[in-house]
C-alpha cells in the first residue's frame, strides 16, 4: 500500500502551518510574563510530553551559549531559552511555527532567528556551529532518522550536547480510532508503522484528515543511531503521554541526552 508519490515535507508543512491557525496545543506561544520569568532565570522547556525538562541536563549557564532549537518552531522553547541568555536559532519545516516564535521576540524585544528547512537537512549551518541542539518530539515527522542524527553530530562543537525527545514506538500498535474514541487498547499494526504504508491516500483522508504524517522508528534508529553517528548517550527518561488513553499502562515518550565527544 505504499503511496511512493506522497512527499512528507511538503504534506507536514502545510499540516502545521494548519495545525498553527487552529491554535494546536504544540503552535501557542509562551506568555510576556514567562518570558519575563526566564530573564530572571526561573523558566522551563518541556522536551517530552508537558514534563519539564531536567535543568541539569542544559549547561548550567545558557549566557552566550548557541542553542539551535531543532523541528521545534511554536514560540514555546526557543524564546525562553533566548531570555534565559542564549543565542538561539529556531529550525523548523513550518513557515507559521517559526512565525509564533518571531511574533514572540518582536513582542518581548528578544534577539532570536529563525530557519526554515527540513530537519534531515542542516546545511544552512556551517560545522561545529551550536553548544547545544534541542530536538523535542518531533522526528516522528520524517521517515528516516539517519541524516538527523549525522547532521546534528556536523553541526555541535566537541563537548557539545544534543537533547532528543521521541515517541516510544509501542505506541503505533494500538489501532487509532479505538484507542483515541473508546479508549481502547486494539493491537492491529505490525512495527516499525508509518502513516503511509499502512494507509492508502484516501483511508488517511478519512480517518487523519489532513493531520500531519507520522512514521514510527526503532529504538535501533533512535538511540543506535546516535551512537552510530558518534554520540555518547549520558542521560535517559521516559514519561507518559499528556492525553494517550495508554499511557497508564506504558511510558510514551523517551528522552536522550548525547554529547559530541572533545
Amino acid at each position: 500500500m505504499q503511496d511512493n508519490v506522497v512527499d512528507p515535507g511538503v504534506h507536514n508543512r502545510a499540516a502545521w502551518d494548519r495545525y498553527v491557525q487552529e491554535g494546536n496545543e504544540w503552535t501557542r506561544p509562551v506568555s510576556t510574563e514567562d518570558v519575563e520569568r526566564a530573564r530572571m532565570g526561573d523558566w522551563s522547556i518541556v522536551l517530552i510530553g508537558r514534563e519539564p525538562v531536567d535543568r541539569s541536563w542544559l549547561p548550567t549557564d545558557l549566557t552566550g551559549k548557541d542553542v539551535l532549537c531543532l523541528a521545534s518552531g511554536g514560540g514555546q522553547q526557543g524564546p525562553i531559552l533566548a531570555a534565559a541568555g542564549a543565542r538561539v536559532t529556531v529550525f523548523d519545516n513550518s513557515p507559521r511555527q517559526l512565525g509564533q516564535d518571531q511574533t514572540v521576540a518582536a513582542r518581548d524585544g528578544l534577539e532570536l532567528r529563525t530557519v526554515l528547512g527540513d530537519m534531515r537537512d542542516l546545511s544552512a549551518f556551517g560545522n561545529a556551529a551550536f553548544d547545544v541542539v534541542f530536538h523535542p518530539v518531533s522526528n516522528v515527522f520524517v521517515p528516516d532518522l539517519a541524516p538527523v542524527w549525522r547532521e546534528c553530530f556536523r553541526v555541535l562543537r566537541p563537548g557539545g550536547t544534543l537533547l532528543v525527545g521521541f515517541l516510544n514506538p509501542d505506541v503505533y500498535l494500538f489501532d487509532h480510532e479505538a484507542l483515541d474514541e473508546r479508549g481502547e487498547l486494539v493491537v492491529v499494526h505490525k512495527l516499525p508503522y508509518s502513516d503511509v504504508t499502512q494507509y492508502s491516500a484516501e483511508e488517511r483522508a478519512t480517518k487523519f484528515g489532513a493531520a500531519p504524517l507520522e512514521y514510527s522508528h526503532t529504538l535501533t534508529d533512535q538511540i543506535g543511531g546516535q551512537l552510530a553517528a558518534g554520540f555518547v548517550l549520558t542521560r535517559f527518561a521516559e514519561a507518559p503521554h499528556q492525553s494517550n488513553a495508554s499511557a497508564p499502562y506504558m511510558s510514551n515518550y523517551f528522552a536522550t541526552l548525547a554529547v559530541k565527544p572533545g
